[in-house]
């Protein structure tokens, strides 16, 4: 019962929520915010211009609507094919905070408990000397590693399942009591959807796209197939001193949760509004989601589940994830207490990426 009046209400918040914008056009623009849609139109062609980006999406909700998106450059340089609001990006870790609402749906429905074991839901992972929870590893706090160097970052080994690519650390050493200490981890996440695959008796993706990506309408979001064809993925690429390449061919499989889905900036959008709008996910859950984790120490550190929790350099609170990938990067940034969302992708990974001045513009106002 309590499940079906989650849903019910979840309803109501889509037919609220609901705005029809054609994906397939190239910009789509709220009138009332022409003069500061201009000021951030300008702001992303300079960044364009400076780091020299082929391709660039952005989306901008304020008070849980879309008012701005729009697509800059292109999708394929060799063909000059231009971004679509449709265009789909690697999101590289936002992904994280993506797994994060799919966790969230299990904590609401009562499936999964952060502080159990892990071998509760993913029994062949192998005891350690320490135990691991569910909550360790949303935090980055279960000593579990990362990526050893570049090659596991640029996977090119195609894995069939979560089961079979957590064998790639499952029999390493954590590398500290887990809670004593804070340590970045996509592997970790990757244990996690081992973990959620338990609670939900269904396979990560399918639970995804069963539980997050269809009831919220983000049909620009799926896991990075390298198996398959996937309709207005862009092309991805490199500046290497100077000059424009093909980014290295990767396989994701090996971190889903952690850093392997497609996705746009309006479909971000839409998962920020859900989590704002705290009907599609209960608001004590949403707070959970954006509380940092204390430490056994004493000490917080930014991170909540799948979010981090900062303050900009006007005292205004951020909750965020960016990600990085082969040839593609991308940001999500709420502010829960300005009700603003921003969302941009881009197909290049520059350095020293400065998009969260495009959100500071629509804070003006």
């Amino acid at each position: 019962m309590k499940y079906i009046l989650h849903f019910v209400c979840y309803l109501f918040f889509a037919a609220g929520y609901s705005q029809s914008i054609n994906e397939n056009h190239t910009v789509f623009a709220d009138k009332q915010y022409t003069a500061l849609i201009k000021e951030a139109r300008d702001s992303v062609k300079a960044l364009m211009n400076a780091k020299k980006i082929p391709g660039i999406s952005v989306c901008i909700s304020k008070n849980g609507k879309i008012i701005w998106a729009e697509s800059f450059g292109y999708s394929d340089l060799e063909n000059k094919t231009p971004v679509r609001l449709n265009t789909k990006f690697r999101v590289g870790s936002v992904s994280k905070a993506i797994t994060a609402v799919g966790l969230a749906r299990l904590m609401d429905a009562g499936k999964i408990n952060l502080d159990s074991s892990v071998q509760h839901y993913v029994p062949s992972f192998p005891m350690k000397k320490y135990p691991i929870t569910v909550r360790h590893l949303t935090s980055h706090t279960g000593g579990v590693r990362h990526y050893a160097n570049q090659t596991e970052f640029l996977n090119t080994t195609p894995y069939n399942s979560v089961q079979e690519s957590i064998r790639i650390f499952k029999d390493d050493s954590l590398l500290f009591k887990p809670g004593s200490k804070h340590f970045y981890s996509s592997y970790g996440f990757n244990l996690l959807s081992a973990a959620m695959e338990g609670a939900a008796a269904l396979q990560f993706l399918k639970y995804m796209q069963q539980e997050v990506f269809s009831p919220l309408n983000m049909h620009n979001t799926t896991a990075d197939y390298t198996d398959s064809i996937v309709p207005n993925r862009t092309r991805f690429y490199e500046n290497r001193f100077g000059k424009m390449i093909n980014a290295p061919f990767v396989d994701n499989s090996n971190k889903w949760a952690g850093g392997g889905f497609l996705s746009t900036p309006i479909d971000l959008v839409k998962m920020g509004q859900a989590l704002m709008a705290k009907k599609f996910i209960t608001a004590s859950t949403v707070e959970q989601l954006w509380t940092p984790y204390k430490l056994s120490t004493g000490e917080k550190n930014i991170y909540g589940i799948g979010f981090r929790i900062e303050t900009d350099n006007a005292g205004r609170k951020q909750v965020h994830h960016g990600g990085v990938a082969s040839g593609s990067g991308a940001l999500l940034m709420i502010y829960p207490d300005e009700d603003l969302i921003m969302a941009i992708t881009y197909n290049l990974v520059p350095q020293n990426m400065r998009s969260t001045q495009i959100a500071q513009v629509f804070l003006k106002r």
